[in-house]
């Protein structure tokens, strides 16, 4: 008798046993699954991986597919990027927060951006009035980065910049502030988010229509292939696309949807797959599903290397990794009992950690209740220290494969993303996907189901909807950002335009448009124009008389 006989008669048997216990204690449910409706079996043996091919869907880490890691020793190197993403109010406050947590042993920076800044408004402008620094840092111009990262040197960190539809303003704006610091461009690390196809179904900070905002991409990655090596020229994110309420499924399937059209885009521009393959990146949500997010984070390195290496031919295996920085679900923090948030963050830190983050940001305690306040930021980074120093968990690279689940469940959402990404392009691709509004029906319907569960109590989220208590006052000192931040940066405005020398400003600001009217890298002239003291609302304005303004069509 071989072993798998005999395993299929002990499943029997406890099969058996499991009848006999069922009529004295039935189960909590008469069904399990994930957040993404794959079906959770009680038990997972040999049987459920007969097919399973070691070499074919794990390897060794650092070897394609990745499934295990990108890098062969994983954290035994080097930890994560431990980063924490702040900004707000003015460029200042904001410099102040950033040297706080450097020294509290932050290893890269993450900048956010107020509404405005990510609309491409400037501070004065009457759409922006009672939003400047209220949910990031307000950036109008090239004073203001210089501000923002005064006394930081950028040749000794890591920045991320959460910025899109004006994305190459912003960069621009950093390169200036780099060339002023005298730090040669190809000594800058860090990361643009520059992902604004998922803007379109989960998010609304665009700006320009999908087609001319591509160009803006590719010509983002044109230029820093030549001028800037190091730094990540997009992040791809299924953050936004999870936070809107999709499931991890979803997440991965339209987040890598989104990295064909840009792969695409950039292909057609000219540039080939391994000149920009290796500092394309992205960026994932953690949320609560324990088994299901370390799943997912396999699964979707797995498939993009598959993508990069059969789809688009890349032979540089720095094309086919999928490096990615990873957040903590906001959307899983609550109001009530904020303090049980410390507790979610942590169990979504670590199952980022053990899906092999490359940069991880969690979040604070009282983020549902206002920005962070320096001891949540700090409780935050600690978390992550704890994860790195006190848990022993990275000792060994992907300590949970060949887990029956894990294995499993990896498989399935790879399965499940796949079939996602074949019917998108069917519709011609991402792009199309989102003109048709299908992507965000896919989103919307699966955010109403599990909103669903809440509200039936069919999900529990302790202290929501169950293990509720009188609850006490607000906790003192949430962060409140001050009023006059707005006064102080219309001030500054007005002191911008009266000393700066306005003929070399339209000059700049006419070649720019008669760049973007063609077919010219829109980088340079915007990194002319900036360095003029172009004001982001002045550059983005000029942008929008040529591509004009995107307006989503009524659901």
């Amino acid at each position: 008798m071989d072993d798998l006989q005999k395993l299929q008669e002990l499943k029997a048997k406890y099969e058996a046993q499991v009848e006999k216990v069922l009529k004295k204690m039935p189960e909590r449910k008469a069904e399990f699954a994930t957040t993404s409706g794959i079906p959770v079996a009680r038990v997972y043996t040999p049987l459920d991986m007969q097919d399973f091919d070691y070499i074919e869907k794990l390897g060794m880490p650092g070897q394609y597919p990745f499934t295990r890691a990108v890098q062969p020793t994983a954290y035994r190197g080097r930890y994560w990027t431990m980063r924490q993403y702040a900004g707000f109010g003015s460029a200042e406050e904001t410099n102040e927060r950033y040297h706080f947590l450097l020294k509290s042993g932050q290893t890269g920076l993450s900048v956010a951006f107020d509404l405005p800044t990510q609309i491409g408004y400037d501070s004065d402008h009457p759409l922006a009035q009672g939003e400047v620094g209220k949910v990031g840092v307000a950036i109008d111009s090239l004073w203001d980065i210089e501000r923002l990262f005064q006394g930081i040197p950028l040749e000794q960190v890591s920045t991320s910049m959460t910025i899109n539809s004006p994305c190459a303003v912003i960069l621009a704006m950093y390169l200036a502030v780099a060339e002023k610091q005298g730090v040669p461009f190809d000594k800058l690390r860090g990361t643009v988010q520059n992902d604004i196809l998922k803007e379109y179904p989960a998010r609304g900070t665009y700006i320009f229509a999908p087609r001319p905002s591509m160009r803006l991409i590719t010509d983002i990655f044109a230029y820093c292939t030549e001028n800037v090596p190091q730094w990540n020229t997009i992040s791809i994110s299924g953050y936004h696309i999870r936070e809107a309420g999709s499931t991890a499924v979803q997440e991965v399937a339209f987040t890598l949807a989104n990295g064909i059209a840009y792969v695409e885009a950039a292909i057609q521009a000219g540039l080939k797959v391994d000149e920009f393959g290796p500092r394309l990146s992205f960026f994932f949500n953690s949320h609560l599903d324990f088994f299901e997010e370390i799943a997912k984070f396999r699964a979707a390195r797995r498939l993009w290397a598959k993508i990069m290496k059969e789809r688009f031919g890349a032979a540089d295996p720095r094309s086919q990794m999928l490096r990615f920085h990873t957040q903590t679900a906001g959307c899983s923090l609550t109001a009530q009992q904020p303090l049980n948030n410390i507790m979610r963050t942590a169990y979504e830190a670590l199952a980022a950690v053990l899906g092999g983050t490359q940069s991880l940001h969690t979040n604070s305690f009282d983020e549902a209740l206002a920005l962070p306040s320096e001891l949540a930021v700090q409780v935050a980074l600690r978390t992550q220290q704890v994860i790195a120093h006190e848990t022993a968990v990275c000792d060994t690279v992907d300590p949970i494969a060949g887990s029956y689940f894990i294995e499993n469940l990896t498989d399935q959402i790879e399965a499940k993303a796949q079939e996602y990404i074949d019917q998108i392009d069917k519709m011609g691709g991402a792009v199309a996907a989102i003109e048709k509004g299908f992507i965000q029906k896919e989103i919307a319907d699966s955010a109403y189901r599990y909103q669903k569960e809440i509200e039936s109590g069919e999900r529990t989220i302790v202290g929501l909807n169950k293990f509720q208590v009188a609850e006490e006052e607000k906790p003192k000192d949430l962060l409140k950002v001050d009023p006059a931040v707005a006064d102080r940066q219309i001030a500054r405005l007005k002191e911008l335009k009266s000393t700066r020398d306005n003929g070399a400003v339209q000059q700049a600001l006419a070649e720019l448009k008669t760049a973007a009217a063609g077919d010219a890298n829109l980088m340079p002239p915007i990194l002319k124009a900036v360095k003029a003291l172009a004001t982001l609302g002045e550059v983005c304005d000029t942008l929008r008389a040529v591509f004009g303004e995107y307006e989503a069509a009524a659901a």
